[in-house]
């Protein structure tokens, strides 16, 4: 008796484990064919023209300067 329901047992891991697998295979290539499809479909993406790259402004602004310092001044004197 205890090699019979071992038997069963055995049969239905093995069944159960194969079942997974043909489900995680079939799951696997139905997400790579979506995928494909998806940038098959997907409309191509507009010219956007690049835009001229934006200077800097200067940090040696004598007003911008003194604003900073009297902030980290006044931070620093907090108690």
């Amino acid at each position: 008796m205890t090699e019979t329901l071992m038997s069963q047992a055995i049969d239905l891991m093995i069944a159960g484990m194969g079942f997974v697998f043909v489900f995680l295979v079939v799951l696997i290539g139905a997400t790579t064919l979506m995928s494909k499809l998806a940038i098959k479909l997907e409309p191509p993406a507009p010219v956007v023209p690049a835009a001229p790259a934006a200077t800097p402004a200067p940090m040696n602004d004598p007003r911008l300067m003194a604003v900073i310092t009297a902030a980290v001044a006044k931070y620093r004197s907090r108690p």
